[in-house]
């Protein structure tokens, strides 16, 4: 147990930035209840992490959170009277963008203090924090065959091969029915090639059905491939069928353990981890704690010549000026705002969506009033680091340092794209309680608060309520962080691979029509 540092505050709340209108709950308190530090009285019973009226606000005056608006008041709100989505409006209003006005060099640290950790060295150069054979399906039509390849190497078969974490089936739900060219089929190209060529992948198998639109040939012409001996391909119309398509990609498979069981860990430098940043099941506690603290972890990583890749585009809309503002250079902060605007402007327009400013109702008992409240949490895992580029979904990612990447904000179709472009980490911070795996890369799971972390201790691995609980600071956060990257990097597993999480979670985004 960590021992108290920090009293965040008597009252059980905290006010986050001098210039904000509101406090912050850090635990239940009753109607009528007096904060002697704020000299206000609650009218009515607040909720861990809801918002509190720091004194009378005024119809139509923004609401400030961490200094930022994350809202408009529909009414007069009077000192004490708790905020919810109910009182705070999501409103469209005009934001300062100064390109590149924060942007910083990264400091590098010292030779002398580079940090460690013990990875499969691949051919060519890149460093695997798994060692997994992949059975991929072209298409929808050939999911089954790659799963049931998958499912006859049992742990009982693989206690000969030490050095492999496992074999893994990447089926999806598309592959055929859709637009035979342009960015839907390009996207489903760059996933699959990603997957296929990616550091915790030893070898792999293809398995197509024949006639599908997203044909093997295709593919492998598209992401140069070519079949060897750590790649192979399989068609179940060529192959005789379902049941020889099986046996056949089970012998190919049997194969391939050999060769990939000689590849063993080795001292790797952290400039050869790649994390991708979720989180999913957001509270009012991810900007407190979690966000922030990954955040750090992120500076420190980037520090040490790695990478990390923020993503999730609607959910940085309304503070996407404080990431522009951190660009390298003008060309990667008019990318960025070229994504933005896509998704504002074509993508959602005349759908309910997030972007448009309502959250999920998870995310609305969790205490966020709206996109903009969420998006301030969610930007915050970037860190302070200068943003250096933007990709589109499942691109191969080759900057060092942050960067963006464009995604949903749907959490398994956001990983699928970071993990195709080169993500060998994945960190995932909830408030909620988000259950998530995401094979061949491992999914660290960092919870806001204590009580999710007591509550589903068997889905989380670190305790970020230490920062509520006034047991940690977020500097502290980070270093535990960056330090079990290190471990998960080298070896240890994370809950979700103990709990064999990531079967399922392949989620190639669908972007087009399906006809």
């Amino acid at each position: 147990m960590y021992k108290k540092k920090i009293d965040n505050s008597s009252d059980k709340s905290i006010l986050l930035n001098p210039d904000d209108n509101i406090i912050i709950a850090l635990g239940n308190m009753n109607s009528g209840q007096y904060l002697k530090n704020y000299d206000l009285t609650l009218d009515s019973p607040i909720l861990s992490g809801q918002k509190i009226a720091k004194f009378d606000i005024e119809e139509n005056e923004p609401i400030l959170k961490y200094g930022t608006i994350i809202g408009f008041s529909n009414s007069k709100l009077f000192k004490g009277q708790v905020l919810t989505n109910a009182n705070v409006v999501f409103k469209e209003f005009s934001r300062d963008h100064n390109y590149c006005s924060k942007y910083h060099p990264t400091r590098y640290v010292n030779s002398s203090s580079e940090k460690t950790f013990r990875g499969y060295k691949r051919n060519d150069g890149r460093v695997g924090t798994r060692n997994f054979i992949a059975i991929v399906s072209t298409v929808n039509c050939s999911a089954t065959v790659v799963h049931e390849i998958s499912s006859y190497f049992t742990d009982e078969k693989l206690k000969h091969y030490p050095n492999i974490d496992g074999v893994a089936a990447f089926s999806h739900s598309t592959g055929c029915g859709m637009e035979l060219s342009g960015e839907p089929m390009n996207l489903l190209h760059r996933t699959l090639g990603g997957y296929i060529n990616h550091p915790n992948v030893a070898s792999t198998l293809v398995v197509g059905l024949g006639c599908e639109r997203c044909q093997v040939g295709g593919l492998f012409q598209n992401q140069g491939l070519f079949e060897n001996d750590n790649l192979k391909t399989l068609v179940m119309q060529d192959n005789g069928g379902t049941t020889a398509t099986i046996k056949a990609g089970i012998k190919c498979v049997e194969e391939m353990l050999e060769k990939a069981n000689k590849f063993e860990r080795s001292e790797a430098l952290l400039s050869s981890l790649m994390v991708g940043l979720q989180c999913g099941g957001s509270d009012a506690f991810s900007s407190l704690s979690a966000n922030p603290a990954l955040g750090k972890a992120v500076d420190i990583l980037v520090s040490h010549g790695g990478t990390a890749i923020l993503s999730e585009t609607p959910e940085i809309y309304g503070v996407e000026h404080t990431l522009t503002a951190r660009a390298v250079n003008t060309n990667v902060a008019e990318k960025l705002m070229d994504r933005v605007n896509w998704w504002k402007d074509v993508y959602s327009v005349g759908r309910d969506v997030q972007i448009n400013g309502t959250v999920s109702p998870g995310n609305q008992k969790g205490g966020l009033a709206n996109i903009l409240e969420k998006s301030l949490g969610s930007a915050m895992k970037g860190g302070t680091s200068g943003l250096m580029e933007v990709y589109n979904y499942a691109e191969k990612v080759e900057k060092k340092g942050l960067v963006f990447m464009d995604t949903p904000g749907f959490d398994p179709v956001s990983a699928t794209g970071q993990i195709a472009g080169g993500a060998n980490l994945v960190a995932f911070t909830t408030g909620r309680g988000s259950c998530f795996g995401a094979k061949p890369t491992p999914s660290i799971k960092l919870a806001t608060n204590s009580d999710l972390f007591n509550k589903m201790n068997e889905d989380m691995d670190i305790n970020c309520g230490a920062v509520i609980d006034g047991y940690k600071n977020i500097e502290q956060m980070g270093e535990e962080i960056l330090q079990y990257f290190i471990s998960c990097a080298s070896g240890k597993q994370t809950k979700s691979e103990i709990l064999n999480l990531g079967r399922h979670e392949f989620a190639p985004w669908q972007i087009g029509i399906t006809g």
